[in-house]
Formats: structure tokens, C-alpha cells, sequence
């Protein structure tokens, strides 16, 4: 079983200075998952990175809730297109290099 660190989610709030209500949304959105155990809700370590770049778009952009999901939303359709760039570029390079080893001239191919 793995070792799953977690964060009291109103611990989390007291920290960042929002309401729990902004946390609500933001799992309602599924932008983020809280754990539930023994009647709290808690915060996965590894989402943290991303829950406070939301945080600062709302603290320091005054960004509603609504605004910050669309954000994260368009965020995460860059980062896809860039990783399907990605691989798609290096399945170029693999094209090239086969092509040029197979002495396919580089004008005709």
C-alpha cells in the first residue's frame, strides 16, 4: 500500500488565506480531489504545486472561481497540445534519421 500524504484542507485555507468554499468549487470543477477520512477532507501532497497557482490567480489576479476554472481548464489543453508536439517531433526526427539512413535524398523525400 502506498504512503499517501495528506493536508487538512482548513488547515490549507488558513494558510492561503481563502474560504473553503473556493476548495468546494474548485473540486466541483474537478480541478482538484480531496480525500474525506474521519469526517475531514483533506488535500493530496502532490496536487499542491497546481492548487496554489489557482490560489494566486484568484488572491492576486481577483479572479472568481469560474474564472480560475476556465484558466485551469485552457492551461491544461496547452500542456496537451505541447506534450502531442513533443511527440509528434520526435517522431519526426525518427522519420528523418531512417530516411537518411536509408540514403533517401533529402530533396525528394
Amino acid at each position: 500500500m502506498e504512503n499517501i500524504e495528506l493536508i487538512l484542507v482548513t488547515d490549507f485555507c488558513k494558510s492561503y488565506e481563502i474560504s473553503y468554499t473556493f476548495i468546494t468549487n474548485l473540486r466541483d470543477a474537478g480541478l482538484v480531489e480531496l480525500v474525506a477520512e474521519q469526517e475531514q477532507e483533506y488535500l493530496r501532497t502532490e496536487q499542491l504545486g497546481q492548487l496554489e497557482k489557482l490560489v494566486r490567480l484568484h488572491n492576486e489576479l481577483d479572479i472568481n472561481p469560474e474564472g480560475v476554472e476556465a484558466i485551469a481548464h485552457l492551461l491544461q489543453r496547452m500542456d496537451e497540445m505541447q506534450q502531442r508536439m513533443r511527440m509528434l517531433q520526435q517522431r519526426l526526427s525518427l522519420y528523418e534519421a531512417n530516411t537518411s539512413a536509408q540514403g533517401i535524398d533529402d530533396d525528394f523525400a
